[in-house]
């Protein structure tokens, strides 16, 4: 019987450890948890039915995306941020470049970043999120609009190549 208990030990050693790895923080990785203003829309593509998409935009170009599609607002950011500038998604944009702004090198997020929810989920607020959509008329979740604006809280997490969110919590969404 004794056996047993080792290798059942070692399993769970294994199990934790792996879970302790995972979540040590690379080099150079910093994550924190803040409450941002997220944008919700309709998700692109096939929509799966009860899904949300949440978009954070740097603060300098949301007053550029309001009233623009995602694809509109991720090709400003993507132009914001490119070195080369004279390519074609740069030279059709909804608006002249040369007006959009720098972004901050401290800049939180550093591009554009959103993430697709998917129900069901236990997160908390989802059920408000979710009367939210339902009752939100489906063209204001197809552009960029602050009558589609939440806030939540995230973990926000910075690695030398790029920033990611993770949902924890639905703080507020909009009232009707």
């Amino acid at each position: 019987m004794k056996s047993l208990h080792c290798p059942r030990k070692l399993a769970a050693a294994a199990v934790l450890c792996a879970a302790a790895l995972a979540q040590t923080p690379r080099p150079g990785e910093s994550s924190l948890e803040i409450e941002p203003s997220l944008f919700v829309q309709l998700p692109g593509g096939k929509i799966t039915p009860g899904s949300v998409q949440l978009v954070w935009i740097p603060e300098p170009l949301v007053k550029y995306c309001l009233g623009k599609t995602h694809v509109q607002c991720a090709s400003m950011d993507f132009c914001i941020r490119t070195t080369t500038k004279n390519v074609s998604t740069c030279r059709n944009l909804p608006v002249d470049l040369a007006h959009l702004p720098a972004y901050p090198p401290d800049m939180r997020p550093r591009r554009m970043l959103s993430i697709a929810l998917i129900a069901p989920t236990r997160m908390k607020g989802w059920e408000e999120l979710q009367e939210f959509m339902a009752r939100t008329p489906k063209g204001r979740l197809e552009h960029f609009s602050e009558l589609a604006r939440i806030k939540a809280k995230v973990t926000f997490t910075r690695t030398p190549e790029d920033d990611d969110f993770r949902v924890l919590e639905i703080l507020s969404v909009p009232e009707p």
